[in-house]
């Protein structure tokens, strides 16, 4: 059972590099404006850093949460360019270290979501490491922020016990895992003073509600995006004013 897991990680980590190629080149282009001041005439700048969960894998781009964030706000009355995404299916902290450090990007962004750590309590790293290396994004992503931290805006891992990918897995210590790395992230988060959203409780739902998963038994679908975005978008509403 664990080759057949390795076998569908394996097959998830490569739709996630085929989704990237996709929406890829949009990562790399530098806006250098950042001077001008947060209203709702200017177009936002939006950097979503993450992993398998950012970019939407197994739902359409559009469908992800960064852009139902794009739409909902757009809706709002904000103008918001198509988000810059630097996520890929399976990585862990230190993958979205290196990928930042490879993308080279100058340019600062009006907000920055990150959602990053499934992927280190799935392949069994220390809590020690996510912890620093969590830090070291965190700050990251204030950077990119313009040092703004009520500009970036902390996801929680979600829960992945409750997919039918984890049906023959231990749950419970999944569970548990899950909820000790999002105490890491929820008090450094805290203490760096940006904003958190606790989004672990809604993927939970799809343990009774089946139509939270995507078809690959395993990643949230768009419904379940939807859901994290009708508490995330006030939050950014509410910090760009």
């Amino acid at each position: 059972m664990k080759t057949a897991f390795l076998v569908l990680l394996s097959l998830c980590c490569l739709l996630g590099c085929a989704k990237t190629a996709q929406t890829g080149q949009q990562l790399f282009t530098q806006n250098t404006d950042t001077t001008t001041k947060l209203t709702n005439k200017t177009t936002l700048q939006y950097l979503a850093l993450g992993d398998s969960y950012t970019i939407g894998e197994s739902v359409e781009p559009a469908q992800s949460f960064p852009y139902q964030l794009k739409t909902v706000l757009t809706g709002q009355g904000y103008t918001v360019a198509d988000p810059r995404i630097i996520a890929v299916t399976g990585w862990t902290t230190t993958n979205l270290i290196d990928a930042i450090a490879q993308a080279k990007l100058t340019q600062k962004y009006d907000f920055v979501t990150l959602l990053i750590g499934v992927n280190n309590q799935y392949q069994g790293k220390s809590q020690a490491q996510y912890r620093t290396e969590f830090v070291q994004l965190l700050n990251t992503a204030i950077t990119f922020a313009n040092g703004n931290k009520k500009h970036v805006f902390v996801l929680s891992i979600p829960d992945y016990s409750v997919t039918p990918f984890a049906q023959n897995s231990d749950k419970a210590k999944i569970a548990s895992e899950i909820d000790q790395f999002n105490d890491i992230n929820l008090y450094e988060s805290t203490n760096a003073g940006v904003n958190y959203l606790n989004i672990t409780g809604i993927s939970r739902q799809a343990d009774t509600d089946p139509t939270l998963i995507a078809v690959d038994g395993l990643h949230p679908s768009a419904k379940m995006y939807s859901l994290w975005v009708a508490g995330l978008a006030p939050m950014v509403a509410n910090n760009l004013k």
